[in-house]
């Protein structure tokens, strides 16, 4: 991404029947009694007074927004907010997305904390403002970023220019035969665009418009290291998921058996890829960005992903819930990060085979901070 559009810059399949809901339906958490309830047994902002919250996650299974539903109950349990959980069926499902803020309005919540599954429910956000709900993006920037009130998540970016950076050097000027295996092929997403459009920084490979993958040139050189030649085998969506990581992974090794680096959207897609590789014979250097304990920061360890940025989601849902509670209680709203359009969580390379002249840490400490 070109440093002129770092403003701009900012994360992750069909539609089914309503929301994914905590142990197969959505669950409010009323933090005060610490006591679970199916959400249609609440009055939601009614019941007793308290604030009321709504965090809305892209999925139900991604190891990673599971650790932001454990930070948000465990905040809202010290801040005495009233939580309901809901997500989309899978990556991508907007509709079940749009129908949890639809019954957040309903409830009379106080704020939405949203990590958006697309450009789709970007008219529910904005009805849901106009009722007077504080809406908050978690992880996922959307695209216009005032579509909400604050976004809380990682310079996406920048978390794609670290691995990059890690990458060319490691190539230590050889070829790079790259695939990107990216999160969509069908819609525009920021945290797709920014780690990809960051590696391919990183690595000192131009890129064109800043906001869309893929139309880079497909061979040229880099410029990232002690540069070198580089190709680019194939652009192929993951979804975020380890099933699809590993069919995107098997298309470009149908393509060209001679891959030698792979830039992947997140860790699950990177260990479908590992799988993919391994069953074709094929050994090349694997980045990643998410920094979970496992499989990420495991994988690290193990050898499998070369380098991964660690991000925090625990934190940013931490901060959501406290900044709703205090909008609720009369306090100030929360700012963005000066030069930026959001409020930066954080970012750190973890690779065990370090860079000179590149700040990272080591999976062992990776492992003690994990998500957090």
């Amino acid at each position: 991404m070109k440093s002129s559009s770092h403003l701009a810059r900012g994360r992750r399949r069909g539609v089914t029947a309503g929301l994914v809901l905590a142990a197969a339906a959505s669950m409010t958490l009323t933090a005060c009694a610490g006591a679970a309830t199916p959400s249609g047994s609440s009055s939601g902002g009614a019941a007793g007074g308290t604030t009321a919250v709504t965090l809305i996650t892209k999925t139900s299974t991604n190891p990673f927004f599971l650790a932001m539903k454990k930070g948000a109950e465990d905040e809202a349990a010290k801040d005495g907010v009233t939580l309901t959980y809901a997500a989309g069926a899978e990556d991508g499902d907007e509709d079940g997305q749009v129908k949890a803020i639809e019954a957040a309005v309903a409830r009379g919540d106080k704020g939405i904390l949203i990590a958006p599954n697309g450009p789709g429910v970007n008219a529910a956000i904005n009805a849901a403002r106009k009722q007077g709900l504080y809406v908050i993006a978690l992880d996922t920037p959307p695209d216009p970023a005032d579509t909400v009130d604050i976004t809380f998540a990682t310079d996406n970016f920048k978390a794609g220019e670290a691995i990059g950076k890690w990458a060319a050097a490691k190539q230590d000027g050889k070829t790079a035969n790259i695939a990107l295996l990216d999160l969509y092929n069908d819609k525009v997403v920021s945290v797709d665009y920014g780690r990809d459009q960051g590696f391919l920084t990183g690595m000192g490979i131009d890129t064109k418009d800043p906001k869309k993958n893929g139309d880079e040139d497909k061979s040229g050189t880099y410029k990232g290291g002690k540069g070198g030649s580089y190709t680019i085998a194939c652009n192929e969506p993951t979804q975020g998921a380890q099933d699809l990581g590993k069919s995107a992974m098997e298309t470009c090794l149908s393509k060209t058996k001679d891959i030698n680096l792979v830039y992947t959207l997140n860790e699950p897609a990177a260990a479908g890829a590992s799988e993919a590789l391994k069953a074709a014979g094929v050994k090349a250097t694997i980045v990643s960005v998410d920094g979970g304990c496992s499989p990420g920061i495991a994988d690290v360890k193990a050898g499998i992903i070369g380098a991964t940025s660690q991000q925090y989601p625990v934190k940013m849902a931490e901060l959501g819930v406290k900044a709703i509670k205090q909008i609720a209680d009369g306090g100030e709203k929360p700012a963005v990060t000066p030069g930026l359009d959001f409020f930066d969580t954080g970012v750190e390379l973890v690779t065990d085979n370090p860079v000179d002249g590149l700040k990272s840490i080591t999976s062992d400490d990776a492992s003690k901070i994990c998500w957090g």
